[in-house]
């Protein structure tokens, strides 16, 4: 049976949604199709209709959680205009980001991967962070471009790395140290 174009939009969709997911709690390498396929409920034939191959869906999912990524970020700096560091510290290095991986940022959860990968995921993980550096640097405090676009590699370092490193640990007082002492450490360090 044929589905409408509308169908099979909405059918892609929930399978980048799903495998978002996964993706982020289990890696690219921890789950197969078949297991994506069965969270968006659907036949894992059905996968080719959409998708040439895992390594395409893989792309596809770090291109659409990237861009959600930017228009989040975006979105946080919007809507605090005052204070827009604060804003973006302060939601990044959130405990929901650690007990949450697969809801929470794509590149704490997949750069492991990512950095043992080459061409097209790699490439857009790339382009993503520079973006997000782009965004950091346009409201960091700084005398000149480069020096604003260093403190945002350094911020953008700092906020992943303490995430990586509170989602690590076992420890849950050491793994809010990671977290919160960063946080408090970035948001003195803004002026």
């Amino acid at each position: 049976m044929r589905v409408s174009r509308e169908k099979f939009a909405e059918n892609r969709e929930k399978i980048l949604q799903v495998a978002g997911v996964l993706f982020r709690e289990n890696g690219f390498d921890g789950i197969g199709v078949a297991e994506i396929m069965k969270a968006a409920g659907m036949t894992h034939g059905g996968f080719y209709g959409h998708f040439e191959s895992k390594e395409d869906l893989a792309l596809a999912v770090s291109r659409d959680l990237i861009e959600k990524v930017k228009i989040r970020w975006n979105e946080i700096v919007s809507a605090a205009p005052d204070r827009p560091l604060d804003a973006l510290v302060r939601h990044y290095l959130a405990r929901c980001s650690v007990d949450d991986p697969g809801g929470s940022c794509v590149f704490a959860s997949l750069v492991q991967e990512v950095s043992r990968s080459r061409g097209a995921v790699r490439e857009t993980f790339n382009d993503g962070l520079s973006a997000l550096v782009d965004i950091l640097a346009g409201i960091v405090p700084g005398e000149t471009v480069e020096e604003r676009r260093d403190k945002g590699f350094t911020t953008l370092s700092a906020m992943m790395g303490a995430v990586i490193l509170a989602r690590a640990v076992e420890s849950r007082e050491l793994s809010d140290s990671f977290l919160f002492t960063t946080r408090d450490e970035l948001l003195r360090a803004k002026s």
